[in-house]
């Protein structure tokens, strides 16, 4: 789901994966199915997905977003873990699995 400023604290609960990105980003473009993929196979979170633009630079600010992509695993609203820049899949899967299985 796509995350906006009036709809991110409804939208965000549970265990909740926020892929962030920016719009001419080819990393973020190159993660976003990858990720849709790892998280796909999983029944513990979901995926959401955090455009930044000038109307979410307040959630960016708030979730301490400072580059494109990141990755955020949250409970309910709050960052849990954060990892930024591209990950190759191997290591983003293991790195989910880690943060995901300490929330538990």
């Amino acid at each position: 789901m796509k995350l906006n400023k009036e709809n991110y604290k409804e939208v965000l609960k549970g265990i909740s994966v926020v892929e962030v990105s920016g719009e001419s980003c080819a990393n973020c473009l190159t993660l976003m199915p990858i990720l849709a993929r790892l998280v796909g196979n999983r029944n513990d979170c979901t995926l959401h997905h955090l455009e930044v633009d000038e109307t979410t630079l307040p959630i960016c600010e708030e979730f301490g977003v400072e580059a494109v992509p990141t990755i955020l695993i949250m409970k309910d609203d709050k960052v849990v873990s954060k990892c930024r820049g591209y990950q190759p899949e191997e290591i983003l899967e293991i790195w989910l699995d880690s943060k995901i299985e300490e929330i538990k």
